[in-house]
């Protein structure tokens, strides 16, 4: 039986720390479930500080030291990205902000999430917060929220089939 695709887009800002972690881990969750062939998933950014660019140095040391290669040249979300993905999950209320400005039509911007509303209940944090101003604990916690919301985000996806 031959299952949908399932296509998610996760979009921070610059697209070089948040959302190209979320990729990686979703994209890791995915690989050790066994489940390549049925998800295509994607990062992109609200802005357009670093289209081409790989995602940040920092995060991309602390994503390896989890197991985790962020190789994903940054680009910007396009009003296209509505087409083409099922879920476009943003990690804070400016993101979410800034997605339903670019979602061509209302049924558009329904695919819009927040990445917190995976977060286990009883998590404290309401959004991924930017660690580009951070130092190392930041860039540990992102990275720490970002597998508990793909984990479940996962499960509900494939819970749903």
């Amino acid at each position: 039986m031959k299952h949908k695709k399932h296509n998610i887009l996760f979009v921070c800002l610059g697209n070089i720390c948040r959302s190209p972690a979320a990729e990686g881990v979703l994209k890791s969750i995915v690989a050790q479930e066994g489940d390549e062939a049925e998800w295509n998933i994607d990062s992109a950014g609200t802005g357009r500080y670093h289209i081409g660019d790989l995602p940040d140095r920092r995060m991309r040391v602390h994503a390896r030291q989890r197991g985790l290669e962020l190789d994903h040249r940054c680009r910007q979300v396009t009003p296209d990205d509505f087409d083409r993905f099922d879920l476009i999950v943003g990690m804070d209320a400016s993101n979410l902000s800034n997605l339903r400005a670019v979602a061509p039509s209302p049924e558009a911007e329904k695919k819009i999430v927040a990445m917190a509303s995976f977060f286990n209940p009883g998590n404290r944090w309401d959004h991924v917060p930017d660690p580009y101003y951070e130092g190392a604990e930041g860039f540990e916690l992102v990275l720490d929220l970002l597998e508990e919301g793909c984990r479940n985000l996962y499960e509900q996806v494939e819970n749903e089939k």
